[in-house]
């Protein structure tokens, strides 16, 4: 089982490891990461692996069997050994830019308050589709709660629930395709605000930033038709 240290703090750049194992594709798997495996419309981390003798490059980190973590080279290259200790470095820029889309597609799912049939993230835009057989009146209005939300600052927290817990408080998936992981006994949940301020309260194992305002600016993309009920909203991460 590899430690997800993200979960404890989405902040943190590179930690030390051992290596556990190297899969049958050349995966390295270690005991404990900062690398985001891709899961939930969100990419896994890329970044670097250092060790005394060589260096790789990671283009991505995914899950395999037995709730581990592999971090996938970027090319043909040599391998660390099993037991080697290495440093794990992320590209940090990207892991950021996906951390603040993502919490960006959280408030989308709060102004525009329909069940969700699928997203994706990535380092300059997201997008969540909507069972919305018609387009939004008014694009200006969406926009302008969208951003006076990122601009009151609400904090961004996690909390833990069982799975019963949830099972007896469906309405907190908003999502229509994707169902939380079960099996664990517990599941992750991302709060946005508190007390009476709390705007959103849905499952995620997905990585955020700590407060709405360092989303910064993001502006309203292209409303798509995707079927006969579904539409497709973007959005476009500034800077």
């Amino acid at each position: 089982m590899t430690e997800l240290l993200f979960r404890a703090d989405p902040y943190q750049k590179d930690c030390a490891a051992t290596v556990v194992e190297i899969t049958p594709e050349g995966g390295v798997v270690v005991d404990q990461t900062v690398f985001y495996a891709t899961g939930g419309g969100q990419p896994g981390d890329a970044g670097r692996l250092v060790w005394d003798g060589g260096q790789l490059e990671i283009a991505t980190a995914v899950k395999v069997p037995g709730n581990r973590i592999a971090h996938v080279p970027a090319g043909p290259a040599p391998l660390p050994k099993v037991g080697a200790q290495v440093e794990l470095r992320l590209d940090w820029d990207r892991r950021y830019r996906h951390m603040r889309v993502h919490t960006a597609l959280h408030l989308l799912s709060v102004v525009i308050p329909l069940p969700v049939t699928g997203g994706a993230i990535s380092a300059q835009k997201g997008r969540l589709d909507f069972d919305m057989p018609d387009a939004p009146e008014d694009r200006d209005a969406l926009d302008e709660k969208l951003t006076a939300l990122i601009e009151e600052d609400h904090i961004v927290t996690e909390e833990w629930i069982t799975e019963a817990q949830l099972e007896a408080n469906p309405g907190l998936v908003k999502t229509m395709s994707v169902k939380p992981p079960m099996g664990a006994g517990r599941v992750r949940l991302i709060r946005i605000g508190t007390g009476d301020t709390q705007i959103d309260l849905q499952p995620c194992g997905g990585t955020h930033v700590a407060r709405t305002a360092e989303i910064g600016r993001i502006a309203l993309g292209k409303i798509e038709k995707k079927g006969r009920q579904n539409r497709r909203v973007n959005l476009l991460l500034d800077a």
